[in-house]
């Protein structure tokens, strides 16, 4: 519409007019914003709850995974002697830490792990003690705390994962004790947990690993004649245990791959025992027997810093 020339009334209503046609146009242009807006918001939260909620068949294929173990006698310790850092430096997909001995994880082991997802057992009955530490790449289908026996769920002393094609059990299992007065509750662990083993190995194959506290042979550590029934971790009840459990359709990986070779992870603080190699085998990854032939090398990783009176263990195998 355009008014005819030497209408100055009529342009004076014109400007008036174009100034309501244009609030008019852009009261509609907001209104449809307005009315969409809520509307596409809805549908795009909808379209990320259907994707979240379908189903995926887990992954199931053989890879190649590297699991580490490690008694690492008090992480706040271990980390500043630099021990987190030959962790992260190893790579693996799997970091389990034994005798913790916190309430939280600590920063500096979060920034060098970061990606993982992790899951803290530590003691409730005595703060400062136990404790174990699970950090995993891939998300575990589930994660379960402890053995599920009271008796010794308020220590921390186990962590199981759940992955699609095998179980995790990450332990630090309790000591005998000066005198051995706590053989007979280590016996009563060591058969929970050959049960636990048992009962998973039925629905998938199992990898155990963690600072088991036992050294199974005399050749798995240096002194055994006068250590024999007197020192625990080296008690006939206790490599009894070890032996019946192997025996329920498990193998010792390490033994598995280097027969009879004398290797250690544990030395004492006292009288320079590193130095000397006088060392205990007590750190292991014990899996199910049908996959022994899977695994690529079960081995001690060398710590040069000495951050644990433990070396860690490494375990590689496509599974």
């Amino acid at each position: 519409f355009e008014p005819p020339e030497g209408s100055s009334h009529l342009s004076s209503d014109f400007g008036i007019y174009r100034s309501l046609a244009n609030s008019r146009e852009i009261f509609f242009k907001m209104s449809k914003r307005q009315k969409l807006a809520p509307i596409f918001e809805t549908l795009s939260k909808k379209k990320k709850e259907d994707s979240d909620n379908v189903y995926t068949e887990p992954d199931t294929s053989p890879r190649e995974r590297t699991i580490v173990a490690w008694n690492v006698a008090g992480v706040r310790a271990w980390i500043k002697k630099g021990g987190h850092t030959l962790v992260a430096d190893l790579n693996a997909d799997i970091v389990f830490l034994g005798e913790t001995k916190c309430e939280e994880i600590p920063p500096e082991l979060r920034n060098v792990l970061k990606g993982y997802h992790s899951t803290l057992v530590p003691s409730i009955a005595k703060k400062g003690y136990a404790g174990v530490a699970l950090f995993s790449k891939e998300r575990p289908m589930k994660v379960f705390k402890g053995t599920g026996d009271k008796d010794f769920d308020d220590a921390g002393r186990l962590i199981v994962a759940e992955y699609p094609s095998f179980f995790f059990l990450g332990a630090y299992v309790l000591n005998s004790g000066s005198g051995l007065v706590n053989l007979e509750k280590r016996g009563k662990w060591e058969e929970v947990m050959r049960e636990k083993l048992k009962s998973l190995d039925e629905k998938k194959p199992v990898i155990y690993g963690g600072d088991l506290n036992v050294a199974h042979n005399e050749i798995d550590l240096a002194n055994p004649k006068s250590n024999a029934n007197k020192t625990p971790g080296f008690t006939d009840q206790e490599r009894e245990d070890m032996t019946k459990m192997l025996d329920c359709g498990f193998a010792d990986s390490f033994r598995s791959l280097h027969g009879n070779r004398v290797a250690y992870t544990f030395w004492s603080y006292m009288n320079g025992a590193r130095n000397r190699n006088i060392g205990w085998r007590l750190d292991y990854f014990i899996t199910s027997k049908r996959i022994v032939d899977n695994i690529i090398s079960s081995d001690m990783v060398d710590d040069d810093k000495k951050t644990s009176d433990h070396c860690p263990i490494l375990l590689t195998l496509t599974i």
